[in-house]
């Protein structure tokens, strides 16, 4: 029985993945209830706004914190941003003063966009190129896991209502529990290995570079923007957070009772974990190409989402909002609905679940195709901070259009019509895989200094 190493990539990856588990696992928990937990969804909408404006920034600029600062104590500090965010609504519930959760928003996005950085950094880099699909699948599982355990807590917390039509806020106790699972989330990236420690099976360092700095980070930044298939990857990195806002709330916050919306996301995660788990065996299939391997994971991914959008329009002709403020319920015919009545409830809930393998065979393609341009781990903190960031712009702007009350239909076509919008791009991307990663040779530091500063005239171009 081979011995587990704590230095290994295996390992590593476990921790982050029971970080990211604990941390955005149940944010991600709580916000697929639609509104946080409320039924007012106006305070957690232009929080998540706020949130997704600093993500912009600091998606993009948390490569170069992680790669100057390390891991553990910025994934910490970036872990409490989650409980401040869970235990504003605690206020909220108590004052109808959304104005505390609302500041928490953009703290909550520094933190995020650097622990997400790191993650990124952490999953692409760590595992040998056969093993990459593998690892993001076994990321994908525990972290999501975060949102099957977190759903748990409204479905649980809700469960004997008196009156299952009456639309009710998530209790104080439920977004406790939150702020507590959360909180240990932070504790746990303590315990990860500085990456400059951590050696694969084979012997192999994942560090390739062992040296930055305030002004080579900048440099490596402003690349970025230079980078031809990094932009070419923009289309999708906006696409991969902007379904969520419409899928939280217009669909699952608007049409089900709050018992069943955390039933709903148990399951919407569970079907998540699912389908990374087998997409992953076409990302390592080694009888195919990578680049077959590619163009095969994004026909399927093209297929079921069409498919999943078409299914959603069939039922958003049916209603044109959810519960409102004033106590009026939804207008979908007999109103909310329960997963006790299942004639109702089997159709929506199914669609539900169909929407979490979607988002999964999305977020697997697309972490799976940015860890095949490179296995450097400074590059691809990087790279996943800048598709973090990119992804946050487009959640801005999908967590606004559902703040101003953008009719839900509109909602629906607009994510239906960027999503295709995508795939052309993400295609050539795909055609254009090489099946060995291009590796960073290790240079020492004065080498690093004259390779990078020298440059500086046509980076800065």
């Amino acid at each position: 029985m081979r011995r587990i190493r704590y230095n290994s990539p295996l390992t590593q990856v476990v921790i982050m993945s029971i970080v990211c588990f604990l941390c955005p696992g149940m944010f991600n928990a709580l916000n697929a209830m639609g509104g946080a937990g409320q039924i007012d969804r106006d305070a957690s909408n232009n929080a998540n706004t706020g949130l997704y404006c600093t993500f912009i920034v600091f998606g993009v600029l948390g490569g170069a914190i992680v790669n100057l600062l390390g891991v553990r104590w910025t994934i910490f500090v970036s872990g409490l941003t989650y409980s401040l965010y869970s235990a504003s609504f605690i206020y909220l519930n108590h004052t109808g003063s959304g104005a505390f959760t609302i500041a928490t928003g953009p703290i909550l996005g520094i933190g995020a966009g650097i622990l997400w950085s790191a993650q990124g950094m952490i999953m692409m880099s760590y595992p040998v190129e056969s093993h990459k699909g593998r690892y993001i699948a076994i990321f994908w599982v525990i972290f999501n896991l975060g949102g099957v355990i977190g759903g748990i807590v409204p479905f649980a917390a809700n469960y004997h209502q008196s009156d299952n039509k009456t639309a009710v806020p998530l209790s104080d106790a439920g977004y406790i529990v939150f702020v507590a699972l959360e909180a240990l989330g932070a504790a746990s990236a303590l315990f990860l290995a500085p990456p400059s420690r951590v050696i694969r099976d084979d012997g192999s360092h994942v560090v390739l570079i062992h040296y930055t700095s305030v002004r080579l980070e900048a440099m490596e930044i402003l690349r970025l923007f230079r980078n031809r298939w990094m932009l070419l990857l923009v289309p999708m990195s906006v696409v991969s957070n902007f379904f969520y806002t419409y899928q939280y709330g217009p669909y699952n916050g608007s049409l089900f009772t709050v018992r069943t919306r955390g039933l709903n996301s148990m399951l919407y995660w569970a079907s998540q974990m699912a389908a990374a788990y087998a997409v992953s065996f076409l990302h390592d299939c080694r009888s195919l190409s990578r680049r077959r391997r590619g163009i095969y994971s994004l026909a399927l991914l093209t297929v079921l989402a069409n498919v999943m959008w078409g299914c959603t329009l069939v039922i958003q002709t049916k209603y044109t909002h959810g519960p409102l403020a004033s106590g009026q319920s939804t207008d979908y015919p007999d109103g909310l609905i329960d997963f006790t009545e299942s004639r109702r409830a089997a159709g929506p809930m199914i669609l539900y679940c169909f929407m979490g393998v979607v988002d999964a065979l999305w977020q697997s393609f697309a972490y799976w195709i940015i860890g095949t341009m490179t296995n450097d781990s400074q590059m691809l903190a990087r790279y996943a901070g800048f598709y973090k960031g990119v992804q946050s712009l487009g959640a801005t702007v999908a967590w606004q259009l559902d703040a101003q009350s953008v009719p839900l239909i509109a909602q629906l076509i607009t994510n239906w019509v960027l999503l295709n919008l995508a795939i052309p791009f993400m295609l050539y991307v795909a055609t254009n895989i090489k099946d060995t990663s291009e590796e960073i040779e290790t240079l020492s530091t004065n080498e690093w200094q004259t390779k990078y500063y020298a440059n500086i005239d046509d980076i800065l171009i």
